[in-house]
């Protein structure tokens, strides 16, 4: 069984990269630099990729729990992890 915490580590420096982007995406918006309709798109992929990376953390964490492999854990669908939400 693989048990890779570095895959968690990698999964979470994506997390990072997406809200590093997120913030130059509001910044350039304030210095004019893109529409609101721009950001708006681009936030809209970036949240879709952070809440895809949270919930494949949360997964490999119930796997590892439960002493399941991690790995088996994959990224779900946009549809389906944003469900959760409604």
């Amino acid at each position: 069984m693989s048990t890779d915490p570095n895959k968690d580590a990698d999964i979470l420096a994506h997390v990072n990269e997406l809200v590093a982007e997120e913030k130059e995406l509001r910044s350039k918006l304030q210095q004019h630099e893109i529409d609101e309709t721009e950001e708006h798109h681009r936030l809209r992929s970036i949240e879709v990729q952070l809440d895809q990376c949270w919930d494949l953390l949360r997964q490999r964490r119930a796997l590892r729990e439960t002493g399941q492999d991690p790995d088996q854990a994959s990224v779900r669908p946009e549809d389906e992890v944003e469900g959760y939400l409604s």
